[in-house]
């Protein structure tokens, strides 16, 4: 249902056009941007808002951005080319023909403004929006149109317009999470599996749909310049999303961002210095979901976090990401893409005891609700559990729930979560360190008598020989061990457990 508790000038969706009142610095046609630290960025009239090339982080690659210029950090609210940043030297130029291009130092296009017609010129507005304009149709294309990762006051999302994340905070890559308008019109954030586009389910939804009354329906997102975000109906009612205290907008700047661990939050900062404080920062008003942890419920994602890994609300329920014991960061700089294991060591009938090769950790609270399960026993208990998993050879993780129910799983886990409001266990089986590849496969007694022999040959050669025979013997067993030792360190890991998984069963279950 739609809420009426908006001012009534909410009704009025801002029209691109009515947004140039104001005194244009108009760039003309053969202007031309390059990518370096000398190039100076064009700037809207305030001078609140540039648009120029914005150097990645320790590297000779550059976006073609806009950002807040009169803030320290120089926020950035739009690009163009995250997925292939500009080399140094690079250039942007509105071309005597109208067309807005950007080409590498080669002349090869890395990206081109995709106009209905030509332009006269172009303009970076006191609102953030870049524009193309032609004398007689307006606007023939602006970067409102195509957003990246944020919205700003004045803008809208039509049916089918989105936002995509960045894939961490310094990678503008194009990431796995999404907010866009459906046809419906509803308002919703879902995951994407990359490279592909496929949209997974959502795990926010503004219920802002009428299947009943299409006309009660979302057709819009609307960003207004008072600093509510709301969702437009086609008979004009209105559903205002944010939530939390507004503060006045001409002492703040507003944005809205889908951040790179698939939050949608609206951040506020200060114009000016506050408190006698001349640093500040951008502050959350309101953010949706509200524990992405739990909201992500799809059997087809790998959750918030990434495979093999869980998730867990910090103290602004914002997703930290954990890896199972035993497993590391896939990426060590990019929590949010998962984990692998460290070692992976296969236990075979007959060879040394499970207690020689692995321990058993404990995580409380946690659980992967829609990874698969090749196993599923009951009634257990969970030192059942656990022994079952610690003498099974393809099981690494087992899952104690319900009472009595206990889920061996398969590899790779998702959408693993801590739930402190949900009782249970899992039992993690890791290699212990101490443990060498090749060693594995001879029992305890076996490897001591080995070693035992090799000793008493070497001493009974050195102490039988003569003299001279010793000097020759020492160096060549020397050589005999190191060499040895050598292939030791070279042996091959067996193959992953990944590969020994018993035929898979469909089962109903909930962890």
């Amino acid at each position: 249902m739609f809420s009426f508790t908006l001012h009534f000038c909410l009704l009025i969706p801002i029209l691109p056009l009515l947004a140039v009142a104001q005194t244009n610095l108009n760039i003309s046609l053969g202007s031309s941007l390059q990518a370096s630290d000398d190039s100076p960025p064009w700037h809207s009239p305030s001078g609140d808002f540039a648009f120029g090339f914005h150097r990645l982080d320790n590297q000779n690659l550059f976006l073609l951005a806009i950002w807040f210029d009169k803030i320290p950090d120089k926020t950035l609210v739009w690009y163009a080319n995250g997925d292939n940043p500009a080399p140094e030297g690079s250039k942007v130029d509105l071309t005597l023909d109208g067309r807005f291009i950007l080409n590498d130092p080669q002349g090869r296009n890395i990206w081109e403004a995709p106009i209905r017609e030509r332009a006269n010129y172009a303009a970076m507005l006191d609102n953030g929006n870049f524009v193309l304009v032609n004398n007689e149709s307006g606007y023939v294309w602006e970067s409102f149109q195509l957003p990246a990762d944020t919205i700003l006051p004045t803008q809208v999302l039509e049916v089918g317009g989105k936002l995509s994340s960045r894939q961490k905070e310094s990678n503008f890559s194009k990431g796995r999470f999404q907010l866009r308008l459906r046809p419906d019109g509803n308002l919703v954030l879902n995951t994407i599996a990359l490279p592909t586009q496929y949209e997974n389910d959502p795990y926010y939804v503004s219920h802002t749909s009428d299947r009943a009354n299409t006309m009660n329906s979302g057709y819009l997102v609307n960003f207004s310049e008072s600093g509510y975000i709301y969702v437009l109906g086609r008979n004009g009612n209105i559903a205002n999303l944010t939530s939390g205290n507004i503060v006045p907008a001409r002492d703040f700047y507003y944005r809205a961002t889908l951040d790179y661990d698939g939050v949608f939050v609206q951040y506020a900062h200060p114009k000016a210095p506050r408190n006698g404080s001349s640093v500040q920062s951008w502050s959350p008003v309101w953010s949706v979901p509200k524990d992405i942890c739990a909201e992500i419920q799809d059997e087809r994602s790998k959750g918030a976090c990434g495979f093999n890994s869980y998730c867990i609300p910090d103290s602004n329920l914002r997703p930290a990401c954990q890896c199972l014991p035993g497993f590391s960061f896939s990426d060590p700089n990019n929590k949010f893409n998962g984990c692998n294991q460290d070692s992976v060591q296969k236990c075979e009938p007959g060879a040394a005891k499970p207690e020689d090769l692995y321990d058993m950790r404990v995580l409380p609270n946690t659980f992967w609700p829609f990874s698969e399960n090749y196993q599923m026993l009951k009634p257990f208990n969970e030192d059942d559990c656990s022994r079952s998993c610690f003498n099974d050879c393809n099981c690494v993780v087992a899952v104690f729930a319900d009472d009595d129910i206990c889920y061996k799983k398969k590899l790779p886990l998702s959408n693993g979560m801590e739930n402190q409001n949900r009782n249970g266990k899992a039992f993690i089986k890791i290699p212990k360190s101490d443990i060498s590849s090749g060693d594995q496969y001879f029992p305890e007694s076996n490897r001591e008598k080995k070693d035992q022999t090799t000793l008493i040959l070497v001493l009974s050669l050195l102490l039988g020989g003569s003299v001279f025979l010793n000097f020759l013997l020492v160096p060549a067993i020397s050589i005999v061990f190191y060499g040895s030792y050598q292939k030791k360190q070279k042996f091959n890991r067996v193959p992953s457990i990944l590969e020994t998984n018993l035929r898979s069963f469909t089962y109903k279950y909930s962890c």
